[in-house]
């Protein structure tokens, strides 16, 4: 009896739309990267996890038309990256403003226990910088995010990256290099700040 966990991706994605056995071992493989991936692109963690579950959903919907791609994480990536844009396309068109709360949920927030996280004053400057890196990340143009996230996240070499966003590799060489110019820029003065304070 073969072993579920030495086949390939290809092979498990071939027997998912039969039997969701292997469906759960490719999430397994790719949840958390791929939810790395696509939170740091559109910055909720709700739109992220649903893009993810869209993502392996229609990976089983269309497994008899896997592309000839090398990696199956590839096309996972293919497919993330492109529901990601779209979700930030159409969140730039339909962002909107409530003009006034709603009362239940002021009624709510009277009777919600003090919040037992710690004061701001309290919080590590690991987070700081945490959030000050991931602002910076967030903050940059969508072609230059995508390649610093799936070269300097997700580890993937830039052939991989390449395919994934159907751009050449000098391209996506030249976008890693620019968004890492950039925040290089962004950050500099939170680096100088750390220094200072360890020194």
């Amino acid at each position: 009896m073969e072993n579920i966990n030495d086949l390939s991706d290809r092979d498990i994605l071939l027997r998912a739309s039969g039997d969701n056995t292997y469906l759960i071992v490719l999430v397994e493989r790719y949840r958390n990267s791929l939810y790395n991936f696509v939170y740091r692109f559109v910055g909720l963690r709700e739109m992220a996890e649903d893009i993810v579950q869209e993502t392996f959903l229609r990976c089983l919907k269309h497994s008899h038309k896997c592309p000839p791609v090398q990696y199956v994480s590839t096309w996972l990536y293919t497919i993330a990256a492109n529901l990601a844009k779209t979700e930030l396309r159409r969140r730039k068109r339909w962002q909107w403003v409530p003009i006034e709360a709603n009362e239940e949920e002021e009624r709510a927030s009277f009777y919600e226990p003090v919040d037992a996280a710690p004061l701001p004053d309290a919080q590590t400057d690991t987070q700081m910088v945490h959030n000050t890196i991931v602002q910076a990340i967030g903050e940059l143009p969508d072609e230059f995010r995508e390649a610093v996230l799936l070269r300097d996240l997700s580890g993937l070499a830039y052939e991989e990256i390449a395919r994934i966003t159907r751009m050449p590799v000098g391209t996506i060489k030249s976008r890693v290099n620019r968004g890492r110019i950039r925040l290089q820029k962004e950050l500099l003065p939170l680096g100088k700040e750390v220094l200072g304070a360890l020194s």
